[in-house]
């Protein structure tokens, strides 16, 4: 069968998007920048007024969310990335605070349902199938939902499988665009990140499934588990860290319950190496966020380990991971999904994983949280806990045995002021004993 869709140029294929629409875009490396390109000249001309824009996370410009198209873009982002933080700060961009599983939800159910999607697809195949790449997460429910969907055929676009995969018919209006992918190359750990790492790793048992991100800290826990032995993985994303250990057998998901055998993600960010990785690969399966952060299907399989990191967490457990006071930094995301999954998976491991102090030297671990910062694992939710200084798990202790605990792995410059702090608050029968 061959199939040969009629292509427009990006130009053209935007005159789609009307004023008042709610308009999803590809997510993270997968964003058509050159949809939002040609979108942002018609905002320019003043063609468009109120659209309404989401995404859950884009690399690249982002011009939309700033000063310039007050009146014609409003971003409501599902996770504030790096490249809107600054506009959502100073407010001319937005956030919906969600569960990252739920994003799915507030598509499907029509809270947030588009009327236009735009994504990047690989070239089709000879059944007529073409894939979401690198980023399928709550962009498959916006293409299942939406009045019109724009696709944009790019070459450089993984064939990845699972729920990437679509059949053209879902795609009203064809692009072309060869751009390649952004990528990310992690930098070297430092030596405080290198520690957190192994006192994280100390804690993955042989056949545990893995849930981690990208960045210093996850790579960091990934470099120490090379002697392990039947690791998989059930996650949200991944990155190059995953790759030799895949390379060693190390990761092989042969003690999964479910996908056994199988490398589960909805999105990744890394290098060209990993969009190689999962291209054409049926042990890759890049799926529906709803399915992937579910923690009911994360905790089918057991020792879900997962590994979170945090801004901020006080000396009763309560975790801030989104914003710097009222600032707001970056998202939910999926840290709760992962949290609860791994908590009721049998055998699994819950973990905020972070530096004690940061760049600035300000302890990590406070008395209280910073006034409007945002509690997104609540004292309820929070088991292991781990800095350069240990590890300790919370999980059924007391709010002074938690402080004690948590000053025991802060930063020793701070133990003496969080020392202070707890005997204020809990009495003076408390004394922190290092």
């Amino acid at each position: 069968m061959k199939f040969n869709p009629t292509i427009v140029s990006a130009e053209e294929a935007v005159k789609v998007v009307k004023t008042n629409d709610r308009v999803h875009l590809h997510s993270v490396a997968c964003a058509p920048q050159k949809l939002i390109q040609a979108l942002c000249e018609r905002g320019r001309r003043k063609e468009l007024k109120n659209v309404r824009l989401q995404h859950l996370h884009t690399e690249g410009p982002a011009p939309y969310a700033g000063a310039e198209f007050e009146g014609v873009f409003q971003l409501e982002s599902f996770f504030v990335g790096h490249n809107v933080r600054k506009d959502t700060q100073a407010g001319y961009a937005d956030y919906i605070p969600i569960f990252l599983s739920e994003t799915q939800r507030l598509i499907r159910e029509g809270y947030c349902r588009p009327n236009v999607v735009m994504v990047q697809v690989c070239p089709p195949d000879k059944h007529g199938y073409v894939s979401l790449g690198t980023s399928v997460d709550c962009t498959l429910a916006a293409v299942e939902t939406a009045d019109t969907v724009i696709g944009v055929i790019n070459k450089n676009i993984p064939r990845a499988f699972g729920d990437a995969m679509i059949p053209m018919s879902m795609i009203d209006i064809w692009c072309e665009d060869d751009t390649p992918l952004l990528t990310s190359t992690p930098a070297p750990a430092s030596e405080i990140e290198i520690a957190i790492g192994k006192n994280a790793a100390a804690l993955i048992e042989d056949g545990a499934t893995l849930q981690m991100g990208i960045g210093a800290i996850p790579n960091a826990v990934l470099c120490q588990l090379g002697n392990h032995k039947n690791l998989g993985v059930h996650t949200e994303m991944f990155a190059d860290g995953i790759l030799p250990l895949v390379e060693k057998g190390v990761v092989n998901g042969a003690a999964k319950k479910i996908d056994k055998g199988k490398i589960v993600s909805t999105f990744l960010m890394g290098s060209k190496e990993v969009y190689d990785f999962i291209d054409d690969n049926p042990g890759v399966l890049m799926m529906d966020v709803g399915y992937t952060n579910s923690e009911f299907i994360i905790a089918k399989n057991p020792r879900v380990t997962a590994i979170n990191s945090a801004i901020q967490i006080d000396i009763t457990g309560q975790v801030c991971a989104d914003s710097i006071g009222t600032k707001f930094f970056s998202g939910v995301g999926g840290q709760v999904d992962f949290i609860r999954g791994a908590s009721l998976s049998e055998g699994g491991k819950a973990i905020i994983a972070m530096p004690s102090v940061t760049n600035k030297g300000i302890s990590k671990i406070a008395p209280v949280l910073d006034l409007g910062a945002g509690v997104v694992t609540t004292r309820n939710h929070i088991h292991w806990v781990v800095t350069e200084h240990g590890a300790v798990n919370l999980y059924g202790k007391t709010l002074q045995e938690r402080a004690m605990l948590m000053i025991s792995i802060a930063h020793p410059d701070h133990q003496e002021t969080l020392d202070k702090a707890a005997f204020e608050r809990f009495g003076p029968h408390f004394h922190f004993v290092g």
